[in-house]
């Protein structure tokens, strides 16, 4: 961050240039990314005191918080423009007038000073006061002058628990706003406000309800501009204890993204409405350039873990010997697997994890998706340190989950649909055919990844993210419709995503964003759906996974599990080791059952809304969202599918009826 005078802040400011500085001995902070209508600022989030005034200072550090505003610079951290108060609003109050603004003795009933402060004490404060209005001016009027108008959201918090009666968690205070000229901008606010969303905590947003917005920041402005409207805004201290200062973190980094969002919706209403930007969406509110913070974390984060791929341990390395020696052993002793050896400390590998510096994020939904990361990747380490022995089915539960009642009755009513015997008994291609035919689909696609033979791995075909690589299983054969399902299955969705994501400047797409599983799996066979490739067999043995994965937990028992699959559903008794094998993988793998969920989930968002922002790398619903957003924003590549994605029926009627019976 610079360190700037007055002066030359304005003068980068007329120049329209984007800094982060602190200004005027760091009295304020300016934080410019991009030129837009929106300003930011949250003037009493400061609690410093120049040293000559900290002397004579009678209140505690605990009671000038309370009447401080802290935190306030976080719920406006998102934004490309923000001015934030550094200095304490008992040295000098931005809110009130520049003669105002200096307590002579006395404020909220309180001494503050040992004495009265000097006329030369309070000229040095009053000049800072001075100079925070002539840089929002600066920027206020290079605003207006290229967007016609400008709205800035003047955020503070306030103390509750001294009000008797309830109050709202939001007050937008109008009492100086042309209502008439502005109201539906204040109505829009409000009515976003009140989709925020915190935990334990009913929200509720209001107008003129404890507060008014008489304050001198609102009068400055409107002072001085015809075309920029201030909302002065008060949030209810939920946050944090008002009385102690302690911040509740959970609650304020919902607050921050609930405010990221409730804010920019509000200024691109006001930009399709009083600007010539007719079309302006909330992602165009925010800025299209990725911090150096989120560049930086992104690095460490992928160093940190570019090479935990949990299929590359969790496959057995001793497979077909023990598939051998099961099915000529009349299936009754289990198979021993054995692993390969994972390479790092995972107590260093955890503690690096938790060090990585997230804070720096000022986006608030970015820096939530990194979080959402980090905690996924922690117990992604215990899930692969615990490869092998009794803890891992445990930790497989904790980073997978395990399948529902729903779950459970979802694939036993497709189970019970009248089809074929499983597996399918009319073979015509084997591995050597198969890569051909995916060498060709690949060359069609424009998909640039090798195809390779393997002995090592359970499934039928399977994408290695690191090395773009689709490994087919050397005892695999296919038919023909399997071979187009697998086609836009491996590589129409795994190995595109796995290709899309090496373009972008972030690598936390490579490395899976947190339920990456759960709906790579639902997109790929999404895309069977769409292909014209999903049949019933199929289904079946999607819904198969699930009741293996059921009865792995029921049983914690190979054979017994191998057995009840065979007896129940009439299956070949290869199909059903690999069945078994899949989780039993590592002592319990439940990760199984989420390709049938994933699917439901997935085609009810396509229903809904586009999906093609999935395919940016390896996302997940949880935070598809802020996906979209970054997408938006020009912040990473818009991603083109290989096909269309958009819902459809597939032409099928029993299907369609089957696949929408899903819950």
């Amino acid at each position: 961050m610079l360190t700037l005078s007055e002066k030359e802040c304005i003068q980068l400011i007329k120049k329209r240039e984007c800094f982060h500085a602190e200004v005027n001995n760091g009295s304020f902070i300016v934080k410019i990314d991009e030129y837009t209508p929106l300003i930011c600022a949250a003037i009493h989030n400061g609690h410093g005191l120049r040293a000559e005034l900290d002397k004579s200072f009678l209140l505690s550090k605990q009671e000038r918080f309370y009447e401080e505003d802290p935190y306030t610079n976080e719920l406006i951290s998102s934004f490309p423009i923000q001015l934030i108060g550094n200095d304490s609003r008992f040295e000098y109050d931005l809110n009130r007038a520049k003669t105002l603004s200096t307590y002579f003795k006395t404020a909220w009933d309180k001494q503050v000073w040992q004495k009265p402060l000097t006329q030369k004490q309070r000229a040095i404060s009053h000049a800072k006061h001075e100079s925070f209005y002539n840089v929002l001016e600066t920027i206020v009027a290079v605003i207006e002058k290229q967007f016609s108008n400008a709205i800035v959201f003047d955020i503070h918090s306030y103390n509750y628990k001294r009000i008797e009666k309830n109050t709202p968690t939001f007050n937008i205070g109008a009492g100086q706003i042309d209502v008439e000229r502005w109201g539906k901008v204040i109505n829009q606010f409000e009515r976003h406000l009140n989709k925020i969303e915190l935990p334990n905590i009913d929200v509720r947003a209001a107008t003129d309800e404890v507060f008014h917005g008489r304050g001198y920041l609102i009068s400055h402005i409107n002072a001085h501009f015809d075309n920029t409207l201030v909302l002065p805004t008060e949030v209810k201290k939920v946050f944090m204890d008002e009385a102690t200062g302690e911040v509740y973190p959970l609650v304020l980094e919902d607050l921050k993204a609930g405010f990221k969002d409730a804010i920019s919706e509000t200024a691109a209403f006001f930009m399709r409405r009083y600007t010539n930007k007719t079309r302006t969406q909330k992602a165009d509110i925010l800025s299209s350039n990725i911090s150096p913070e989120v560049v930086e974390l992104d690095k460490k984060l992928y160093s940190l873990c570019k090479s935990i791929e949990t299929l590359n341990f969790i496959n057995p390395v001793n497979l077909p010997a023990q598939k051998n020696r099961f099915l000529k052993r009349n299936s009754y002793i289990a198979p021993s697997f054995n692993y390969k050896q994972l390479n790092l400390n995972p107590y260093k590998f955890r503690e690096s994890l938790y060090k990585l510096p997230v804070d720096d994020i000022y986006d608030a939904g970015i820096a939530q998706l990194y979080r959402h990361v980090i905690d996924n990747l922690a117990s992604k380490i215990d899930l692969l340190t615990s490869i092998g022995t009794d803890d891992f089915v445990y930790n497989s539960l904790k980073y997978y989950g395990e399948p529902n009642h729903t779950d459970i009755a979802n694939a036993r009513f497709i189970l019970h649909l009248n089809d074929d015997e499983l597996p399918e008994t009319d073979v015509y291609l084997n591995a050597d055919e198969a890569i051909d035919y995916f060498r060709f689909q690949a060359q069609e696609w424009g998909l640039k990844c090798k195809i390779e033979k393997s002995s090592k791995i359970v499934a039928k075909a399977m994408v290695n993210n690191e090395k773009a690589l689709l490994l087919i299983n050397k005892e695999a054969k296919f038919t023909e419709n399997e071979l187009h399902a697998f086609a836009y299955h491996e590589l129409g969705i795994h190995m595109l995503t796995t290709l899309n994501a090496k373009k972008h400047p972030l690598k936390v797409f490579s490395l899976g964003l947190t339920g990456n599983t759960h709906t790579q799996e639902g997109i790929a066979l999404y895309s069977e759906y769409c292909s014209g490739s999903l049949t019933i067999r199929r289904l079946k043995i999607i819904a198969l996974r699930v009741i293996a994965v059921q009865y792995m937990l029921e049983h914690g028992d190979f054979v017994k599990t191998y057995h009840a699959l065979m007896n129940e559903f009439s299956l070949d008794k290869e199909f059903a080791f690999t069945l078994t094998t899949r989780v039993y993988r590592g002592g319990g793998f439940t990760k199984d059952y989420l390709y049938l969920t994933g699917f439901r989930d997935v085609l009810n968002v396509a229903k809904e809304q586009p999906i093609d922002n999935l395919l940016v790398g390896k996302t997940g619903l949880l935070d598809s969202s802020v996906v979209s957003e970054m997408v938006e924003r020009g912040m990473i590549e818009k991603p083109v599918p290989l096909f269309d994605t958009s819902y459809t029926t597939s032409g099928d009627k029993v299907l369609d009826f089957i696949v929408n019976s899903i819950k």
